[in-house]
C-alpha cells in the first residue's frame, strides 16, 4: 500500500470515529459550514468520495443513503475508496483534473484528504466534540493547496481567510486560515 492510501485509512478513521460519537439527536445540528447540518457535512463526504471514484470512471456500489443511516453510508463510501487506493494499478488511474494531469491518489490525497481534516472538525464542532487536528496534516493541507488560494476562497470550498486571534495556537491560526473560527 502507498502513502497516500494509509493516510486515507488513517484520516477516514478519524473521521468513523468522530461519526461515531454523534449522538442521534445532533445530526441535524448546525455545522460551521454556512447552511450545513452535522449530517449534511457527512453527505457532503460521501459525495466527494462518489465523485472522486467518477473521474476515473467508477461509480460508488449502492449502499446506505446518509438521511437514513449517516455512520453506515461513512463507511461504505470510505470502504468503497479505500479498496480503489489498495489497488496499485486503480489508485494510479490518470485523469485530467482542475489542476492538470494528474492520477486518482494524488487528487484524492490533495483534495479529498483535506476534506476529511476539515470536515471532521466541522462535524465534531457541530456535535460538540472537541478534536485536535494533526500538526503534520495542516501543514500537509497547507502547502497542497498552495496556489490555490483563489479558487479555495469561494461558494462550496474554504470560507474568506479569517484574521487569526493574536497568540493563537497553530489549530486555531489554521483553522482561521481555512475559514473557520475555533
Amino acid at each position: 500500500m502507498s502513502e497516500i492510501a494509509d493516510r486515507y485509512r488513517r484520516l477516514a478513521d478519524l473521521v468513523a470515529d468522530t461519526v461515531a460519537a454523534v449522538p442521534p439527536e445532533r445530526w441535524s445540528d448546525p455545522s460551521p459550514c454556512e447552511g450545513w447540518s452535522a449530517r449534511d457535512v457527512i453527505g457532503h463526504l460521501v459525495d466527494t468520495q462518489a465523485l472522486f471514484l467518477g473521474f476515473v470512471g467508477r461509480a460508488m456500489p449502492p449502499g446506505p443513503h446518509v438521511d437514513d443511516d449517516p455512520a453506515a453510508a461513512w463507511h461504505h463510501a470510505r470502504a468503497s475508496v479505500q479498496a480503489e487506493l489498495d489497488d496499485p494499478e486503480r489508485a494510479a488511474a490518470p485523469f485530467e483534473g482542475i489542476t492538470g494531469p494528474t492520477t486518482f491518489e494524488e487528487s484524492l490525497d490533495r483534495f479529498v484528504n483535506t476534506d476529511l481534516v476539515l470536515h471532521r472538525w466541522d462535524l465534531a464542532r457541530a456535535t460538540g466534540q472537541v478534536v485536535a487536528l494533526d500538526p503534520a496534516d495542516m501543514h500537509r493541507i497547507r502547502e497542497a493547496m498552495a496556489g490555490l488560494e483563489g479558487g479555495l476562497r469561494s461558494p462550496g470550498a474554504f470560507g474568506p481567510e479569517l484574521p487569526a486571534p493574536e497568540g493563537a495556537d497553530e489549530q486555531t491560526a489554521f483553522l482561521a486560515w481555512a475559514g473557520r473560527r475555533a
